[in-house]
This record gives C-alpha cells, sequence and structure tokens, in this order.
C-alpha cells in the first residue's frame, strides 16, 4: 500500500467530502474508488476476435514495438485522442 499526497482547493475537497459521507466511507476510499471508475469506464480493450487481428497484422506489431522502444526510451511525444 502506498500513500500518496494530494492538494486540492477547498471547494473540490467539500464536494468529495460531501460525497463520501453520504456514502458512509472515509475521502481517500471515495477518491480511489471514483478515480477506479474513471479509469474502467475511459479505458478501451479490444476484444479476443480484435486481438487475433491484431496478432496476425506483423507490420502493425513491428510498429507497435518501435514504438514501446522509443517510449521507454523517453524518444517522441505522447499525443491523447479527444
Amino acid at each position: 500500500m502506498k500513500t500518496v499526497t494530494l492538494r486540492l482547493p477547498e471547494e473540490v475537497y467539500r464536494k468529495f467530502k460531501t460525497i463520501a459521507d453520504r456514502d458512509h466511507r472515509a475521502i481517500s476510499n471515495f477518491i480511489e474508488t471514483a478515480t477506479l471508475r474513471y479509469i474502467e469506464q475511459s479505458v478501451e480493450y479490444v476484444s479476443d476476435f480484435e486481438m487475433e487481428d491484431i496478432s496476425k497484422d506483423k507490420p502493425l506489431l513491428s510498429s507497435l514495438k518501435r514504438g514501446s522502444k522509443d517510449a521507454k526510451s523517453g524518444r517522441g511525444k505522447f499525443v491523447e485522442q479527444l
């Protein structure tokens, strides 16, 4: 388990605290749960069928491996799709 220090504006803290209290939870539990739900909803996964197609696409796999290597070495820029 890790401890994280978080600075929040008073207004945001009050909102979090209000919802946490309403659910009879600690504010840290509320923040953890809300963050995990956000990640689960915003991360897209591929189906087994799609993954099979991806694994057969040699040029794509080569490009993904190159991109992964570049990312590990800190080269390039990360772009987030909107």
